[in-house]
Order: structure tokens, then C-alpha cells, then sequence
């Protein structure tokens, strides 16, 4: 199978193309970038696709070691870079909703830095990203803003700015936590 790569050509193609299983199942990238299909969702598909995220999770934290956990993330958020450039240049869109690769490897590492949390540590954390994620206060919409396009500099912005609202989410419950212990 003759796979397209990524070009350097930052242009958008000729016509922006709207996501599918088919249009998944085309190219491994997709498949990364769509989130296995959860992007695919007709509705709220970064909620959908962070849900996917904390999911597939509570898999992960019983499955690997710390060493591993830290190493699957670091490598998912590489392996989304390239995923999220391929998809969104084939896509013709320079950041298309139905990628939701960005939003899962975030609740990932949400959840690795938390580890170990209760339920309802995860929930708060994942009602936080929502809030970050849909919302984009502050450094989000600068991490929003700051990569646009298409090419590898597009998909790096498509997953940085969802590590923000990660590291805001996190931001927020250590401060919790701090005011907490203070108390």
C-alpha cells in the first residue's frame, strides 16, 4: 500500500474533505488521529475522544509500570504529532474536530502525574480538561493561536494546545490540593 506522507507544502489541499470510517481505515494516521473512531462522533467528539482517553487509562494503569506508563505517553505524543500532521493535511482542515488523538494522550498524562487518584480525583480532572480543552481561558487560546496551519508546525499545535489545558487542569488541582493541606 502506497501510504501519502506528510509534505512540506503548508498550503491546504484543494478541497477539505470531512472524516469517515473510510476515510479512518485509509491510512494508520487516521486511525491514530480519529481516535480509533471515537472522533468520528456527530456530537462532542473531544468529549467523546477524552472519554476514549480516560478509558482506555484504567487499562494502562494496571497493565504497565510507571517506566512504561511515562514511556507510552511520550511516545503517543510523538506518534500523535506526526498522526495529527497526516490527518489534518489529508483532511484538508488545519485542525478538524474529528481529531481527538490530542485530547486522549492529554488525559493520559493528566492521569500518569495524578496516579494514584479515586474515581472521583479522575472525574474532577476530567471535568477540568473538558473546561480547559472547550473553553480555552488564558494560556490555552495563546497555545491555541501560537501553531496554526498545516505541516508539521500545524500538527504540533493541534496536540500542544491540549497539553496546556493539561498542564492547567493540573495546575488547578495542585493548588486545590495545596489549599487543602493548608486547611
Amino acid at each position: 500500500m502506497n501510504w501519502p506522507s506528510p509534505s512540506t507544502d503548508v498550503s491546504a489541499p484543494s478541497a477539505p474533505m470531512r472524516a469517515s470510517a473510510a476515510f479512518m481505515f485509509k491510512h494508520p494516521a487516521h486511525a491514530i488521529a480519529l481516535g480509533f473512531g471515537s472522533g468520528l462522533s456527530p456530537k462532542a467528539p473531544g468529549t467523546v475522544g477524552s472519554l476514549w482517553g480516560w478509558a482506555s487509562w484504567l487499562l494502562i494503569q494496571h497493565s504497565l509500570s510507571l517506566p512504561m506508563q511515562a514511556a507510552l505517553v511520550g511516545a503517543a505524543i510523538l506518534l500523535g504529532w506526526w498522526a495529527c500532521t497526516v490527518t489534518a493535511r489529508n483532511l484538508g482542515v488545519s485542525d478538524p474536530g474529528a481529531i481527538v488523538w490530542d485530547e486522549i494522550v492529554a488525559m493520559w498524562l493528566i492521569f500518569f502525574i495524578l496516579a494514584p487518584t479515586s474515581f472521583a480525583g479522575q472525574l474532577v480532572a476530567f471535568v477540568l480538561f473538558r473546561f480547559f480543552d472547550a473553553v480555552k481561558p488564558g494560556p490555552v487560546a495563546w497555545a491555541d493561536g501560537l501553531f496554526k496551519g498545516f505541516g508539521w508546525r500545524g500538527g504540533w499545535g493541534i496536540v500542544f494546545d491540549d497539553l496546556v489545558a493539561a498542564f492547567c487542569t493540573l495546575f488547578v488541582i495542585a493548588l486545590w490540593r495545596s489549599l487543602e493541606w493548608l486547611m
